[in-house]
């Protein structure tokens, strides 16, 4: 598995929108998506959306196949340029 993190600073007055986008692209999410967030810090215009892909080559050949990957897409619409971080996933837990 891989996540990816887009993180922007958004104004107060766009977060609608991001979070509107945001619940519009998730109709339709991909299949090689295991699942995604969008993540507000507390008492901050920082925004996250989280995404856990099934693996690498699903990102890559995601990525390969869109001119502007959704994530980014989501935060323009929002006047935000968000900033991307990959991580591989070294371990994972979950509830059986």
């Amino acid at each position: 598995m891989v996540v990816t993190m887009l993180e922007a600073r958004v104004r107060d007055d766009t977060t609608a929108v991001l979070i509107d986008e945001y619940g519009s692209a998730g109709d339709t999410l991909p299949p090689f998506i295991v699942e995604t967030f969008v993540l507000h810090a507390a008492h901050s215009d920082l925004w996250r959306i989280v995404t856990v892909w099934e693996s690498r080559d699903a990102l890559d050949q995601y990525r390969a196949s869109v001119e502007t990957p959704e994530g980014v897409r989501i935060f323009r619409s929002a006047g935000a340029e968000p900033a991307l971080k990959v991580f591989e996933v070294a371990a994972h837990a979950a509830q059986p």
